[in-house]
């Protein structure tokens, strides 16, 4: 799974064709062996769960980037190489 952005011990990735199980444009927030399922539209947690504090985080950053994360989600459903995108600071 590539890794799009880490921060914070945060890793953020985004699989390559993974619109069959989750349908909406989303990210994958993995914390201290714990993850979480964000959708990037509207930063709803479609499944798992990570600490409260992180999760503030990471919501933050999809808020900050969120044009790059659609645009990465776009190129990630054709199979193609996806972007970094800056980490939170």
């Amino acid at each position: 799974m590539p890794v799009v952005s880490m921060f914070y011990g945060i890793i953020i990735s985004m699989y390559y064709l993974d619109n069959r199980r989750h349908k909406l444009p989303h990210i994958h927030a993995e914390y201290q062996g714990k993850e979480v399922v964000i959708s990037i539209p509207d930063g709803k947690v479609l499944e798992g769960k990570i600490q409260a504090n992180k999760l503030k985080l990471v919501l933050a950053w999809i808020e900050i980037h969120k044009d790059e994360l659609i645009a990465d989600w776009e190129l990630a459903k054709k199979g193609q190489k996806i972007f970094q995108i800056e980490p939170l600071k």
